[in-house]
């Protein structure tokens, strides 16, 4: 099966789950998925026997908080509603690879609430993965089988996540 193959086939089995999909590479696609659609994209991938699972990255999505600069005078003053996303927010991107092609489920869930379903059912192996996003982003992963530090020493601070971008490091 050729690249272009796979990634139809990937489309196909994660549409029912999809808010959103774009290809921003060749050989790859995005689809954008709920939290609560997250285990059903994973199993419809694993189950249609769509390659394997490569990765899982966290990002960190800051909304800037500057504030707009007063109006100059004879100039109107700009609108009070924010142009963009009202709360900072995090995203895990789930990669996929089979042959050339990437099928990345992208995850996006809000500061406040960092919940995320755990896919070790499905993927036991993804556990590693999980934990690191536990650690270094502050996720919340639901159900995951062993949730212990990975990367962090043992005495590391709680409520410190060193890869958001409002980390400033640990002080003296």
């Amino acid at each position: 099966m050729d690249t272009q193959q796979n990634l139809v086939t990937a489309e196909a089995l994660l549409q029912p789950y999809t808010v959103g999909a774009a290809a921003h590479a060749p050989g790859r696609v995005d689809a954008v998925i709920h939290p609560e659609n997250l285990t059903a994209a994973v199993k419809a991938l694993v189950d249609g026997r769509w390659g394997y699972l490569a990765a899982i990255t966290g990002l960190d999505h800051p909304w800037p908080k500057t504030p707009k600069a007063a109006p100059k005078p004879g100039e109107a003053a700009a609108s009070a509603a924010p142009a963009g996303p009202v709360e900072d927010r995090l995203e895990a991107l789930y990669q996929f690879v089979n042959g050339a092609a990437v099928a990345t489920l992208r995850v996006s869930v809000p500061y406040h609430d960092p919940r995320l379903p755990s896919i070790c059912p499905l993927i036991p192996s993804a556990t590693l993965y999980e934990r690191e996003l536990i650690e270094m982003f502050g996720f919340v992963i639901e159900d995951t089988p062993d949730p212990a530090r990975l990367l962090l020493p043992d005495d590391w601070p709680d409520g410190v996540y060193p890869l958001r971008k409002a980390f400033e490091g640990l002080g003296a």
